[in-house]
């Protein structure tokens, strides 16, 4: 007969093993663990069934497994990891963070077959409740099961939920469009995704103009000033505006611009040493034409007058152009504390100097998508996305301009009366 064993973890929970003598008397010993007492005991019975022997369809740590149901199947890991070396048209830095994501997430999507035992995931097998399952553990973590004190794999916010639910989707696409064709449907089309903005806490900060000059009159270093400027006053990206070279910038003409063609991109580890390199923008509506305004323009002059055409606009002290890390905590951040200390009541990151331009432009009643284009977002839905709440503004103009054409009354005569 096989016997159930209790072993108790230092967080106070238990597993339960199942021990067998595999054939009965003069067999080896074997055994399988479960994480709940029901599930050994009726393991135990199976196996009591099938005469001290492994039953019939179970593979040990996994339970019963189905057949494949095409010739094609494999792992969800493998499958993603495959199309994620096919893709064309992303960075390499990119690929790395999608491997990333498949090896330290996707590990978690388990298939739960009819039987209600769990089995791998694969291409094939993965089910919309599977990914409904796989969305709620990320949102939960995992805590180490000897430390209840640490994590072993911590709570996911809501947009990093959606990013990799993003990935898995287009994984899936793949296999309904491979040839042949491993699935007919997307398990992931349905899956009711947490909110991205159930945030306690605003991962934005907007700034007004005067808590800005408070930070900016303490940046005593003239050239770093110039560039925290640019960056509020443009609403840049901080990779675009230290890419700006002096080829760039058409500061002649009735329309003064800057034309945005490259951005500081940063290696994955291996390649290139980790280092920084120039390419493309972030997207290709990133690619653009920024107007100038008289006062940019006159930043402008200044800083490009004796350099030649391939010379950065904005340079650190040595003449090459600003790395982030030191801007921000050599300059940045010692301007912040000073600025706090001095009753600033906020925080603000670098980048928030674009959503702060972001700002002051939604209070000038520039429309989003006219936002849109300045900022280079590849979709509208960006957008109104980050910045729509900020509209709220415009509802007293909103209901004026529907007063105007609805408070003058429809004329009666000419119109039949329906009895």
């Amino acid at each position: 007969m096989a016997t159930i064993r209790k072993r108790e973890r230092k967080d106070g929970s238990a597993t339960y093993q199942v021990r067998w003598l595999q054939g009965g008397r003069g067999g080896t010993w074997e055994s399988e663990p479960f994480g709940d007492e029901d599930s050994a005991e009726q393991f135990k019975k199976l196996v009591d069934a099938h005469g001290q022997q492994w039953p019939h369809g179970w593979i040990k740590g996994r339970g019963f497994v189905e057949p494949d149901t095409h010739p094609g199947d494999v792992p969800i890991a493998d499958y993603a990891t495959r199309y994620i070396d096919r893709l064309t048209g992303i960075e390499e830095r990119t690929r790395e963070d999608y491997h990333r994501e498949v090896r330290l997430h996707f590990s978690v999507l388990k298939h739960t077959g009819p039987s209600g035992q769990q089995q791998p995931a694969t291409i094939c097998n993965l089910t919309q409740d599977d990914v409904t399952d796989w969305v709620r553990a990320e949102e939960a973590g995992e805590r180490d099961p000897d430390d209840a004190e640490k994590w072993k794999r911590r709570p996911a916010d809501p947009k990093s939920v959606a990013n990799r639910h993003g990935l898995l989707f287009c994984i899936v696409q793949a296999a309904m469009d491979a040839d042949p064709q491993l699935r007919t449907a997307n398990c992931c089309k349905r899956t009711k995704l947490p909110r991205v903005d159930n945030h306690v806490q605003e991962e934005m900060t907007f700034l007004e103009r005067e808590e800005y000059r408070r930070i900016a009159v303490e940046m005593t270093d003239p050239d770093a000033r110039d560039l925290a400027d640019w960056l509020v006053g443009t609403g840049m990206r901080w990779g675009e505006a230290t890419a700006l070279k002096v080829s760039d910038l058409n500061l002649t003409g009735e329309r003064p611009s800057a034309s945005i063609q490259r951005a500081w991109k940063k290696a994955k580890k291996g390649a290139r040493g980790g280092a920084f390199y120039l390419g493309p923008p972030k997207t290709q509506k990133a690619r653009r034409l920024l107007r100038l305004s008289p006062v940019q323009v006159d930043m402008a002059r200044r800083l490009v007058t004796g350099l030649k055409p391939d010379d950065y606009v904005f340079r650190a002290a040595m003449g090459g152009a600003w790395r982030h890390a030191n801007f921000y905590n050599r300059k940045w951040l010692p301007a912040v504390k000073a600025a706090v200390e001095k009753g600033l009541p906020k925080r603000p990151r670098l980048h928030d100097l674009r959503h702060t331009h972001v700002a002051w432009l939604i209070a000038a009643r520039i429309p989003l998508p006219a936002i849109q284009n300045r900022l280079g977002h590849e979709s509208i839905q960006t957008t109104v996305d980050r910045y729509g709440h900020l509209v709220q503004g415009l509802d007293d103009d909103i209901a004026t301009a529907v007063e105007a054409v609805m408070g003058v009354p429809v004329p009666r005569s000419g119109l039949r009366q329906v009895v």
